[in-house]
């Protein structure tokens, strides 16, 4: 079993959710007292509900079991928006084990988190003509020139988090996009504050809009924090990803000033939110266990479930299988050099916490990689 499901099942049935000012509630979720009715009951029932599934824990491999065989002798090079981003270095980290394993030479290349920063690393990709380009977490429209020169060269490229959707893209043109389904990381976030709270929750939202994918995806937490009408947005606010280090701190300062006790709840789209807000909370004197109870809508970085492991500042992350999508990518690849079709999966939406985590650091589907070994011949 993989580690995340360890002793879950056992002890599920004896599991019970103790968290300062919350009451128990469906399965891992614990729902905010509030002596008030909830303030959206169609909307908490639908939320309760899709909350019980996702954190469901076991999660058997349902992506490909057939493909071509691996070629062999390839070279990839995976342009990491920056390394800093631990989503980014996971999945980095899962293609230069997967492609060890198929043989082939996998390089990473940073692009520190700046448009200057990835424009050269893209150059220098292109410049070592590999057969296979990843760009990782973030716009093609960054390098558009070198995304055309790999184009025209008849490199093909592969995204992780590079536009919206998952699946082939013809503008930018991409053999795949590896993604989980934003809709749906979104729509599980925003349920999870919702059934928590009992309806009633007051929210500030962090968001990066210089990445179209994480812009789309807080838009869509917006939306659905929308449907339960005792759920109040507080702020929609705008820290880009490689400014969180430095940023974070001042503007959790500014929020708790602002609101106050009012900020029960916060979500971002990406985890590495939280590990820098956690000291501005800690030394206004929170509790790591209390509100605001938060959520990273993604990426599920081993320093995220640290977080949601020790009830420090994060309750809950909607991980994405980082490793697991690494080994997609080059499952991606294999197939476009064998001239065939993607491979169309896309990874299921999972909420990791505290009580159903069994204490791993990160979350993948059970069986990948016996699965892609399989398909490859190895």
């Amino acid at each position: 079993m993989h580690p995340t499901r360890k002793a879950v099942a056992s002890a599920a049935a004896l599991l019970v959710i103790a968290v300062s000012g919350c009451e128990s509630g469906a399965g891992t979720t614990a729902a905010h007292k509030d002596s008030a009715k909830p303030g959206c009951p169609t909307a908490l029932a639908r939320a309760k509900q899709a909350v019980a599934k996702a954190e469901e824990a076991n999660a058997p491999w349902r992506g490909p079991t057939t493909g071509p065989k691996a070629a062999r002798g390839k070279s990839v090079v995976f342009i990491a928006q920056t390394l800093t981003n631990p989503g980014v270095a996971g999945v980095a980290q899962g293609v230069q084990e997967a492609a060890k394993i198929v043989g082939w030479h996998a390089r990473t290349l940073n692009g520190k988190g700046t448009p200057d920063g990835i424009r050269a690393a893209f150059k220098q990709a292109v410049d070592l003509k590999p057969d296979g380009i990843v760009i990782g977490g973030f716009d093609p429209e960054t390098a558009a020139e070198s995304v055309k020169k790999a184009d025209k060269a008849g490199i093909p490229l592969i995204g992780w988090h590079a536009t919206a959707v998952p699946g082939p893209s013809d503008e930018p043109r991409l053999f795949s996009n590896v993604t989980s389904r934003v809709e749906d990381v979104a729509k599980i976030s925003a349920d999870w504050i919702i059934a928590r709270s009992n309806g009633r929750a007051g929210v500030v939202l962090f968001s990066d809009a210089s990445v179209p994918f994480a812009k789309r995806k807080s838009d869509l937490i917006k939306k659905e924090l929308a449907t339960c009408s005792g759920t109040k947005l507080l702020s929609y606010t705008n820290i880009p990803i490689p400014q969180v280090n430095r940023r974070s701190i001042g503007e959790v300062r500014s929020l708790l000033s602002r609101f106050g006790r009012k900020w029960t709840y916060s979500a971002a789209i990406n985890d590495l939110y939280f590990g820098h807000a956690a000291p501005a909370l800690r030394a206004a004197g929170k509790d790591g266990a209390g509100a605001p109870f938060n959520i990273g809508a993604g990426d599920g970085d081993p320093s995220a479930f640290e977080r949601v492991n020790g009830k420090e500042f994060q309750a809950a992350t909607v991980p994405e299988p980082l490793s697991e999508q690494g080994w997609q990518i080059v499952d991606e690849f294999n197939r476009a050099f064998a001239g065939a079709p993607d491979s169309g999966y896309v990874a299921p939406v999972h909420i990791a916490t505290a009580a159903n985590s069994g204490g791993a650091l990160s979350w993948d589907s059970e069986g990948y990689r016996q699965a892609y070994r399989k398909i490859w011949g190895d």
